[in-house]
Parts: C-alpha cells; structure tokens; sequence
C-alpha cells in the first residue's frame, strides 16, 4: 500500500510518498481501508515537531479518516469487514490503509459519503466537548468564535446555534464571514490577517463589544491565539468563559492575569484528545449525539478543497496558510 511518511521533522514539502507494508491490527483494533481523510492544524503541528504528541519515526500523519473495516483484530467484536467506519486516529490516516483503535470507530451514518465522514469526528468531537462540557454554553447567551471559517471554527458555529446561542463569527475576509453565516452565524465581524498592535487590538475589543450592547461576549472559541487572544478576554461579559481550543496564529499569548480578576471569568483550556483517552463513555455518548444530528441533516460539514494522497503536501501547506474554509480533504478514490 501507499502512504505519506514524516521521517525527519521538517515542512510539508519534505514528506515523502512510498510503497509500505499492510499493517495488521492487534486485538482491539481494525485494519479500515481508507477513502478519504481529512486535514487538521494539528497534522502540521506533528510534522514540525511542535505538537504535544510525537509519534516515533517512520510515521504517516494524518488524525481522522472514513473507510472500510477490511481486517479485524481478535477480540474485536462490534465491527466486522465490510463496515463503513469514520474515526480518529491519531496518526496513519495519510495511507491506503490505516490501524484504528476499534473503540475510536463509528459507522458511518446511510447517506453520508466517506469524505463529508472523514472530517467530522474531530473538528466536531472537539467544539461539542468545549462548548457542552467546558463553557457549559447556555441557550440564549453570546458565543464569539475565532477563526470562524476553519474546521474547528465552523464547527463550533454550527453546534453554538444549535445549541441556542447567539453566534458571532470572526474571521479575518468577507469571503470566511459569508461561509460562517452558511451555517448558521448570525453576525460577522471582520479582523485583520496580520498580527493586532495595541490600537487594533483595543478597536477588535470594542467591535465585540459593540455586537453585545456593551454588555460582553459570554464564551468566546479561540483556536487562533497570538494577538487575538488578549483582546477577546477583554470583551468578555462578568463571569464569561474564554476557551483555549490552539494557537492557528502561530503564537502562544500571554495574557494579563487582572483581566480575570476583574471580570470573575475563566480561562478554559481545551484538549480533546486526551479527554478521549481519559473519559471514553462520556466521550462516545457526545459522538452519538454528533451522529444524531448529522442523520437529521442539522450538522452540514463544508469542504473547501479535496487533494489526491500524492499532494498531502500541498494540502498541508495551504492548511498552515489559513486559507482553508472549513475541511481539507484527502481522497484515495
């Protein structure tokens, strides 16, 4: 079979397309014939080295995937070859064939194609758990999302207004903030692509809160960081809740602590992968309800833009360019 390897950190453009072995599963693991898999942030993270978790060389990156069970390890027993799967795996998605914890598969809902599958289980597995479980979003509150065109962001627009928030999406064209609204933002707010000095930054704060009334964002989604994060906390209304879902802007900020302090809110960090590991029931029961919106047509993942397995590369590089709108796709068909 084929797949991208990463053998030295570095760019995408040193990624390298080879002929591997099949993989075999162990006993709690599937072997699923990949059809599409999708692009993350954290995909260009693990490739340079910069991500939480290092996978030891050799590897083929790549986090979530839709395929087909083609093998079954020995004590798997609620899938079998044949089954139409979409899943988190970490790594190995960038391949003909990739090995998945079988507990980390989902069956693919009637209906619904491999690469509109393959990008929903951790761009929505992460905004679900940060909304529901670590802002404990409320109907009827404010919900700004950063990034808002991106495949966290949009997700988390999605599930805000299902959620019956009052969704602001920022991103930094017209072109994201029309995507935004697609699905479901009920205002935009416009930012600028380049890095905010103190000026803009105060005039970013007072746009958002302006959108309240003067009253503050209660939760705001940050997957951007850099100089965006600060001015964000400083439109939060009394006991709002900021969410540190990552850092697309390249920097990790550091925030003044009185802003806490003074506004009696929280500063909430996300991490959704290690909440999988640490808490799988709960985990799974979040993904059933996913799944049960996505077969009632209330959740519409958006593809921007699909690559073959040859041009992975490409697909990461204009991953790390923030150009994408939504989800990158890697089709094996």
């Amino acid at each position: 079979m084929k797949a991208i390897l990463c053998k030295a950190f570095g760019p995408p453009d040193t990624l390298v397309l080879e002929e591997v072995p099949s993989p075999a599963p162990k006993d709690h693991e599937v072997v699923v014939a990949v059809k599409a898999a999708a692009v993350n942030f954290p995909d260009t993270l693990m490739i340079a080295g910069k991500y939480q978790f290092q996978p030891p060389f050799p590897f083929s990156p790549g986090g979530e995937l839709a395929g087909i069970v083609k093998q079954c390890g020995a004590k798997v027993t609620a899938l079998k070859p044949g089954d139409r799967v979409m899943a988190s795996s970490g790594v190995g998605a960038f391949a003909e064939e990739a090995v998945v914890d079988a507990a980390r598969c989902l069956l693919v809902p009637e209906g619904v194609d491999f690469a509109t599958a393959s990008g929903f289980v951790m761009t929505y597995g992460t905004s679900h758990y940060a909304l529901k479980d670590r802002a404990h979003l409320q109907k009827g509150e404010s919900l700004l999302v950063l990034g808002a065109a991106g495949g966290v962001g949009l997700a988390a627009v999605e599930l805000g207004k299902l959620m019956g928030a009052r969704v602001i999406a920022a991103a930094s064209s017209e072109e994201k903030l029309d995507v935004a609204r697609a699905h479901g933002a009920d205002e935009g707010l416009l930012y600028s692509a380049e890095p905010l000095d103190r000026s803009a930054q105060k005039a970013f704060s007072d746009a958002i809160k302006a959108k309240t009334d003067g009253q503050g964002v209660d939760v705001v989604y940050d997957p951007v960081g850099a100089s965006y994060a600060e001015p964000a906390v400083r439109a939060l209304a009394w006991e709002g809740r900021f969410l540190v879902i990552g850092f697309a802007g390249g920097e990790i900020p550091k925030l003044p602590l009185n802003l806490p302090l003074l506004k009696s809110c929280q500063i909430v960090g996300v991490f959704w992968g290690a909440f999988v590991m640490r808490d799988p029931a709960r985990n799974d029961a979040h993904l059933q309800e996913l799944v049960g919106w996505i077969k009632e047509g209330k959740l519409k993942p958006h593809i921007c833009k699909t690559y073959p397995l040859a041009e992975t590369p490409q697909a990461l590089e204009f991953m790390a360019a923030r150009k994408a709108q939504g989800k990158i796709i890697i089709s094996m068909e």
